[in-house]
């Protein structure tokens, strides 16, 4: 029996939001292999100008999501570009045929989520979807040591240092917006976590969530996805009654970080790359760093991800026929990142 809703329903629409590194791409990425013959769509709004992760949920080669219905907006904060890049991506999505069962929205690390939400009461597009749920996921070891996300020790030190500052923390204050629209959440890297961290990290969120909200825990994005999907919550019609750190600003930025590339040639050892990135944190205000390397005889691609000084980093696909066998890695950090010396430290 097929599962595509009525022509006249709407088409439910899950956020999928969290701090940088927090593990959305790859929950996201178990969803697709486990659609359960759901016809799935995804938007991806990166930070930076390279899609890593809407070809890492490309590569994952499943029917339930063809690459047609993996849309990438890499123009800036989703939450920032609403008018400009959601609702294009929205309206391409509802023209195609069959029509999509669901749509994932993967924001940017550092996107608001509920300017997004209040979009879906815009008369364009109110008629036609609505917000199934909105999913925060959490760095569940981050937390579990008073972070909001993996290494932040730079900026608590630059505001430390500067009397000038603000003294509330801008990053504190996404997790917070993140959390306050949340319909579920995702505490990430539960197999590093022990039951003393696991209380700590639990406790933590319960402390941030203004309200009774279901608390997950998993291991590399596996959640079952009857968790996420289905939830029927309508999140739009209530979004107002969700108290955000900006609910008085008419509009906000980014501009306490900064991002840029690094092109990288092909690599010999995996290893001492992983090494190079995982120095990052201590010499520069860097957070997270993610994208594809090219290894010497190796015919896979190897995707790298770091938050922090974690690294990880493995084959997802092969190099395609004429495809460049180039690197490109997404460096994010505080503003004032000297970029050149981190080309230098990356380049070895």
């Amino acid at each position: 029996m097929s599962l595509a809703p009525t022509s006249f329903a709407k088409v439910p629409c899950t956020i999928v939001t969290g701090f940088l590194g927090a593990g959305k791409t790859t929950l996201i990425r178990h969803l697709l292999t486990n659609a359960g013959g759901r016809r799935l769509a995804v938007i991806v709004n990166e930070f930076g100008d390279v899609g890593v992760d809407g070809e890492i949920l490309k590569g994952c080669g499943e029917d339930a999501c063809p690459e047609d219905r993996i849309v990438e907006l890499a123009n800036g904060c989703l939450c920032c570009t609403v008018a400009d890049d959601f609702v294009p991506a929205l309206d391409a999505l509802l023209a195609m045929e069959p029509r999509v069962d669901h749509i994932v929205i993967e924001t940017s690390g550092l996107a608001l989520p509920k300017p997004l939400v209040q979009a879906f009461q815009w008369p364009a597009i109110k008629g036609r979807v609505t917000v199934d749920g909105v999913v925060t996921v959490v760095d569940g070891p981050a937390l579990a040591d008073g972070r909001v996300a993996n290494d932040l020790e730079a900026l608590a030190a630059q505001r430390a240092a500067d009397p000038s500052l603000d003294h509330d923390n801008p990053v504190e204050e996404v997790f917070g917006d993140q959390i306050a629209c949340a319909d579920l959440v995702v505490l990430s890297k539960g197999d590093l976590l022990d039951s003393a961290s696991l209380c700590k990290a639990m406790a933590a969120v319960e402390k941030a969530l203004p309200r009774a909200v279901r608390i997950i825990r998993a291991t590399d994005g596996k959640v079952d996805p009857a968790a996420l999907l289905g939830l029927g919550v309508a999140t739009e019609l209530d979004i107002e009654n969700r108290r955000t750190h900006h609910d008085t600003e008419l509009d906000h930025d980014h501009d306490d970080f900064d991002s840029f590339v690094v092109a990288i040639p092909e690599i010999i050892d995996p290893a001492a790359l992983s090494r190079r990135i995982s120095g990052l944190p201590e010499d520069f205000a860097v957070l997270r760093v993610k994208g594809f390397a090219a290894v010497s005889g190796k015919p896979m691609r190897l995707l790298v991800q770091a938050v922090g000084s974690r690294v990880g980093h493995q084959y997802d696909r092969a190099w395609a026929a004429g495809e460049a066998r180039e690197g490109r890695l997404v460096v994010i950090g505080l503003k004032g990142l000297d970029r050149p010396a981190i080309e230098r430290a990356l380049l070895g």
